[in-house]
């Protein structure tokens, strides 16, 4: 069954301009109709290492933690930073694995310093899949969530492969972002094919054909079509998480998440 999720990276994108707290997040995309919330690390707020608490927010709204998604400043690329990032990542699956079947997704590889790209390809690949044995051990799935914003290790499909050779293909999964992989210049339903045995959820956004961010179902991406593949691969939890980057979204978050909701629901009609 399908299950429409809200990613809170729409407020986190307005950095100081949003001064609220995670709790009007969870009323906002409670309000817009949704079933589950993907949150960051950024987001989570006052509710940091306190998943009981977060998980009765969650249950007094109607929703359900359908993801929750944390970075890093070393982007993952810098091998001197693999024990301390480790050492986050396990703190954070004791606090994802409060809540059955909710994913850790980790952001996109980032390069942060000067280095040839196989040095940090190989970084990255060390960390997610390490990551991913921890996550087998505390009962967590954890995927990859690549980006197409600046310094990204992971923009074209020629990066998404070399990164998928690199990583176990059982144990890490992945998060396909229709607006990232349509940025990158892709044949995102031939990418969505070949890889559709690691997706875990999916990330649902629009750019329009210069690759600029536009409200969902207006801009390029073929929803119905991705949904369609993605629905049928074998390891995919039934999560689609609307995220919304546009300027629309700059302007009104908790109006053009609504918006997106009902989007969704005629695209789905």
């Amino acid at each position: 069954m399908l299950q429409i999720g809200c990613q809170t990276y729409t407020w986190e994108m307005l950095g100081d301009r949003w001064s609220g707290g995670p709790d009007d997040l969870l009323d906002a995309i409670a309000s817009a109709g949704y079933s589950g919330i993907e949150i960051t690390d950024t987001m989570i707020g006052s509710y940091v290492g306190k998943p009981e608490a977060f998980g009765r927010a969650l249950s007094a709204r109607g929703l359900e933690l359908a993801a929750f998604a944390c970075a890093s400043d070393s982007g993952y690329t810098e091998p001197d930073r693999l024990a301390s990032d480790l050492a986050m990542i396990d703190r954070t699956l004791d606090f994802v694995a409060a809540f059955p079947g909710a994913v850790l997704s980790l952001g996109s590889a980032t390069v942060m310093s000067p280095g040839d790209r196989e040095g940090k390809f190989a970084a990255a690949a060390e960390l997610y899949n390490a990551a991913a044995e921890l996550g087998e051990k505390a009962g967590v799935p954890v995927a990859v969530h690549p980006s197409s914003h600046h310094n990204t290790l992971l923009f074209s499909r020629a990066d998404y492969d070399r990164l998928f050779a690199l990583t176990d293909p059982v144990r890490l999964g992945w998060v396909p972002d229709t607006g990232h992989i349509l940025r990158g210049g892709m044949d995102i339903l031939d990418t969505l094919t070949t890889y559709r045995d690691r997706i875990r959820y999916l990330h649902l956004k629009d750019v329009d054909a210069a690759g600029d961010w536009r409200m969902l179902g207006s801009g390029v991406c073929d929803t119905r079509a991705v949904v369609e593949i993605v629905a049928a691969s074998p390891n995919f939890n039934g999560w689609l998480v609307l995220e919304e980057e546009s300027d629309v979204a700059a302007a009104d978050p908790a109006k053009a998440v609504q918006t997106n909701r009902e989007t969704m629901r005629a695209l789905l009609a």
